[in-house]
């Protein structure tokens, strides 16, 4: 029978520290940005909660590692990975239409383009840590 290898061994610890360094950021920014000055970029601001929430879940479901824990995780590193990729693309494209930045404004470049690549190795490590076959 194949055998599923945990997502939270190995550098899947890493992963998840750094994937709970982000939501602590992430939660952090968009709370004084929605509690001090909300009225000048909500748009912005909300989506930087929703990446505080994806960072929050995706950490959950890749240290949960079962199989309802793995799901968790693919669908907020996908989800993460359209919305850094869309949200960049338009910030990019359309200054006006966040006039503040946003954790994925830029594709994360105010974090070291580190939210691109975090739903990457996300994906990479979920693949990695797939069945094998048997």
């Amino acid at each position: 029978m194949a055998e599923q290898r945990a997502t939270n061994r190995g550098p899947g610890r890493l992963l998840i520290a750094v994937y709970i360094l982000f939501a602590i950021a992430a939660t952090s920014r968009a709370g004084l940005q929605i509690a001090t000055k909300f009225d000048e970029a909500p748009v912005a601001y909300l989506l930087s909660a929703l990446a505080a929430l994806i960072y929050i879940v995706a950490a959950v479901g890749l240290a949960r590692a079962g199989h309802t824990g793995r799901r968790v995780a693919l669908a907020c590193c996908s989800v993460e990975l359209v919305g850094v990729v869309g949200v960049g693309i338009l910030s990019l494209a359309d200054k006006e239409l966040f006039p503040d930045e946003t954790v994925w404004s830029g594709f994360g470049s105010g974090y070291g383009y580190i939210p691109l690549v975090l739903p990457v190795l996300g994906l990479f490590w979920l693949w990695r840590t797939r069945r094998d076959p048997a």
